[in-house]
């Protein structure tokens, strides 16, 4: 007790008073208390109990909080594991839209250069041997995960729905797609899925590879997330790996001379982009496409490696007009000039193309570029233009009108690239162009596709065929590059084996899987689908179909 307070220190009651001042330490005040709660309850003892029962509640709880908080945070997913977690799409239903053709400016002719002949062989350097089996690769450490938002979303080019199930279906019955078609599309997704590398690339040329796998997954409606469970993992990893690839001014490492892998990735980039909405994408095919815009030539075209020169590749003009035709898809890219880039490459053809019909390799020639020349200027909104319809005229006088597996549609032509540009031409032109074709292609492709039984197996356990397709050329089996193999091709109408690589048959596969898809994958950017004439679906300059969807 305080000596000031030592005169009442025999004082009884004032003794009992200071006691109510003393702070008793935690282990006296747990005793007191659980001492108390066996007293009565009118008691003073019971009353201290419930009183220091309800001071130590809160402190109790707030660092008991917390730490339950921080058990169950460790207990759930991580950023990475959900990245690419999706929320379900109600995507609106669509009529097919009437065949009204939609006006497009006229364009000046422009100058001629001299024709060097088609050649889109690449040099390809040395790839490590991928494995032969069909057996899906482990999965490495892949690169930073490509962080989701939700916001809305524009899709235009795309038949609203057309790539899930039902849209797939309604797609294949209204442009006579047939199941067979479907199921060849499929074996080769499982092909495709199978020969991934373990950092998440295809063999050969990874980053071309790795790039034309996508877009056949994507055209599929194949994106990451619990919609897509088979083949959903296999685009994320290819994704991420375009991603990491991307060196930090925007240019995709590769191995080809060339270059034909750049626009190649800035192209998937940009579907995956505009299906998706995931903002790491957003800033990869922005970087991406400052390339390809930079490397355009004032008259429109572009030549090897976005080089400015007086040569304009229509082959490599393809891949970037593509390019450049998903991102004005995809709407809010934001790149300087790309509407300019998008109007001026109709140019760049046009110069390209022979007064007679046909477009040539890098002058006005005719040849095995035509399907290049006329898809392209039909995505750029230049579908009516007299070029275009001058090389279709061109190509039904053609002797090699209709996809013959046996023979090449011109010497030193690529049959299944001369195909895959062909038959998304004769479908935005439709008509009499796209039955007669239509009628051919696909069964001659499913035909062709080499088969393995029960080689893969799917998410269910349940063993699924796979399948391929080697060109017809042997030339082309090189295209892609990587590991050898043995293959077959045909010469003056015979079986005839070839050495190839891994990475051809990647590239035939995709390209050949794209054509079966094209049923359903695109709407065609000339149609006005007067249908939406009342409706919050707007139709833009180049009359592509604009719908918002809202997550």
């Amino acid at each position: 007790m305080n000596t000031e307070f030592a005169p009442f220190a025999h004082d009884h009651a004032f003794v009992e008073m200071m006691k109510c001042f003393e702070e008793l330490s935690l282990r006296e005040r747990l005793k007191r208390t659980l001492r108390g709660l066996n007293q009565p309850k009118s008691s003073g003892d019971y009353k201290f109990a419930v009183l220091q029962i309800q001071r130590m509640t809160g402190p109790f709880l707030a660092v008991a909080l917390p730490m339950l908080a921080i058990i169950l945070l460790l207990g759930v997913e991580t950023e990475e594991q959900v990245a690419f977690r999706v929320r379900p799409i109600t995507y609106i239903e669509v009529e097919p839209p009437p065949d009204i053709q939609d006006p497009v400016k006229p364009f000046d002719d422009t100058a001629t250069i001299n024709d060097i002949g088609l050649d889109i062989s690449v040099d390809v350097a040395p790839s490590p041997e991928a494995p032969g089996s069909p057996t899906p690769q482990p999965i490495a450490t892949p690169a930073p995960p490509l962080v989701r938002i939700l916001s809305p979303i524009v899709i235009q080019g795309l038949i609203p729905g057309s790539r899930t199930k039902e849209g797939r279906e309604k797609g294949r019955k209204d442009n006579e797609g047939t199941p067979e078609a479907e199921e060849a599309v499929l074996r080769a997704l499982r092909w495709l899925k199978a020969q991934q590398l373990p950092d998440g690339s295809w063999p050969g040329q990874p980053t071309a590879m790795t790039g034309l796998a996508i877009l056949s997954f994507l055209a599929h409606g194949e994106t990451p997330g619990d919609k897509s469970p088979e083949f959903g993992p296999a685009v994320e990893r290819g994704l991420r790996y375009l991603v990491g690839n991307q060196n930090a001014d925007g240019l995709f490492r590769s191995k080809d001379g060339n270059n034909y892998a750049h626009p190649i990735a800035t192209y998937a980039l940009c579907e995956a982009y505009s299906m998706m909405r995931t903002p790491n994408l957003k800033e990869a095919a922005e970087k991406a496409l400052r390339h390809i815009v930079r490397g355009q030539h004032p008259n429109g075209g572009w030549d090897y490696n976005m080089r400015q020169s007086e040569r304009d590749d229509t082959s490599y003009m393809g891949w970037c007009a593509q390019a450049v035709k998903a991102a004005h898809i995809a709407r809010n890219l934001e790149v300087d000039n790309l509407d300019a880039v998008f109007r001026n490459a109709v140019n760049g053809f046009k110069k390209n193309a022979n007064p007679s019909g046909g477009f040539g390799y890098t002058d006005r020639g005719r040849g095995g570029l035509s399907g290049v020349g006329v898809l392209c200027m039909q995505l750029l909104g230049a579908g009516k233009e007299p070029e275009v319809n001058d090389a279709l005229a061109f190509l039904d006088d053609c002797a090699f009108s209709f996809p013959d597996w046996k023979r090449q549609p011109y010497s030193g032509a690529s049959p299944v690239y001369y195909w895959y540009y062909i038959t998304q031409a004769r479908f935005q032109a439709g008509g009499d162009r796209w039955d007669g074709w239509n009628r051919q292609f696909q069964p001659e492709l499913v035909k062709r596709q080499i088969v393995v039984k029960g080689a893969i197996a799917g998410p269910d356990g349940t063993l699924r065929d796979i399948g391929y397709w080697d060109s017809p050329s042997a030339g082309e089996h090189h295209g892609g590059g990587g590991a050898p193999i043995e293959a077959v091709a045909w010469n003056d109408g015979k079986e005839v084996p070839v050495k190839g690589t891994l990475g051809g048959r990647v590239q035939d596969t995709a390209l050949c899987a794209l054509q079966l898809m094209v049923f359903y994958r695109n709407l065609p950017t000339f149609q006005t689908p007067d249908a939406f004439a009342g409706t919050d679906i707007g139709i833009d300059d180049k009359a592509d179909v604009r719908v918002n969807i809202v997550l």
